[in-house]
């Protein structure tokens, strides 16, 4: 293959049917570009685009970032998922503010540095807004080198992965890099795609081994599977003078730092957990439907418990819960279990 054929197909092409108007594209903000790579990492553009308005908007740079509360920053991603990516840009902004003057870093070692950056994210920032020549390799970038180049197996896998950096780096042009850069994304996004790609519509059909051996269908390897271990959980939905108990999760961890449901187990004795932890004293309950959601490492079952609470023994405030109005949850940092919750409660036609 002549690498400077590939990349000025791949420039070519982004000229005509890449994309062009995407709400972070068109800036040299590396603070606009860097939130949109991390909110890209695993989510999808048509999901991104509402969160980013949304994020930019309350956030509009690095010092209101820093300045933020978490809680602010969390309910602004809530739904996006894999929150841990909005704690790491809040503590990354802290960093910025703290030991770069306020300044967004503009060397490749810098940027990585950053709490949630990684390689190819340092890349594509360095690339999009100072111009730099990097080479990058998110999740489309490899389908289409793995299968231009021919390489097989899981990209996850060490040997894979080295593989697939080496072909980045040679492939990667000397000009025009940031057009070579979002053709290569686009191509993932729109043409290569992993499965029944549009091989038709695509430039580097010339270039590509895994087209011309017949085997684009199993380039890359699928993640190998496994079975993932299975949990439950109880979620007490407490009732009290038209509020509900929220719980502030651990970070980090599942959900770290949004407020959830308090959970239990389920051999846990309800009653007593609700006196014990929280001073309440419950009259009847009501098992909501199981709720089913998934994560990367496991597969997790809920029992949402619907529980009146006929008294509460004072005590003193702990920052952990809070009761608020059920008008009001929607607005603070819930995962999306809370809010599916909340949508059956409001199907049942709650009425506090």
């Amino acid at each position: 293959m002549r690498e400077a054929h590939f990349s000025g197909d791949v420039i070519a092409w982004q000229a005509v049917h890449g994309r062009h108007g995407l709400p972070w594209q068109n800036t040299r903000d590396p603070y606009a570009i860097w939130v949109s790579e991390i909110m890209l990492q695993q989510t999808q553009v048509a999901t991104v685009i509402p969160y980013y308005r949304r994020f930019m908007a309350r956030f509009p740079d690095v010092a209101a970032l820093a300045a933020a509360p978490l809680d602010d920053v969390l309910s602004h991603w809530s739904g996006l998922g894999y929150y841990s990516r909005a704690r790491n840009l809040r503590r990354a902004a802290e960093l910025i503010r703290d030991e770069h003057g306020g300044r967004f870093p503009d060397t490749l070692d810098d940027v990585a540095g950053l709490p949630g950056i990684g390689r190819s994210t340092a890349a594509a920032i360095v690339v999009f807004a100072y111009g730099g020549r990097h080479a990058i390799l998110d999740g489309n970038v490899k389908r289409v080198l793995a299968r231009t180049c021919g390489i097989a197996g899981y990209p996850g896998a060490k040997r894979v992965a080295d593989e697939l950096w080496r072909a980045a780096e040679r492939l990667l042009p000397h000009r025009d890099v940031e057009a070579y850069t979002q053709g290569l994304m686009d191509l993932g996004a729109t043409v290569c795609l992993r499965r029944t790609p549009r091989c038709a519509a695509c430039p580097v059909t010339r270039h590509c081994i895994a087209l011309r051996e017949g085997c684009a269908d199993i380039i890359p390897s699928p993640r190998p599977r496994k079975a993932l271990p299975h949990r439950n959980t109880v979620m007490l939905i407490l009732e009290h003078a038209g509020a509900l108990l929220l719980e502030k999760r651990p970070a980090p961890g599942i959900w770290g730092g949004l407020w959830c449901f308090p959970e239990v187990s389920a051999e846990d004795d309800i009653a007593s957990a609700c006196a014990q932890r929280f001073g309440a004293r419950i009259g009847a309950m009501q098992r909501l439907p199981d709720l089913e959601h998934g994560f990367t490492h496991f597969s997790l079952t809920i029992t949402p418990q619907r529980l009146e609470v006929h008294a509460l023994q004072p005590r003193a405030a702990e920052s952990e819960y809070q009761w608020l109005p059920i008008e009001k949850l929607h607005a603070a940092p819930i995962p999306a279990p809370v809010k599916r919750i909340l949508a059956l409660l409001q199907c049942l036609a709650y009425d506090p």
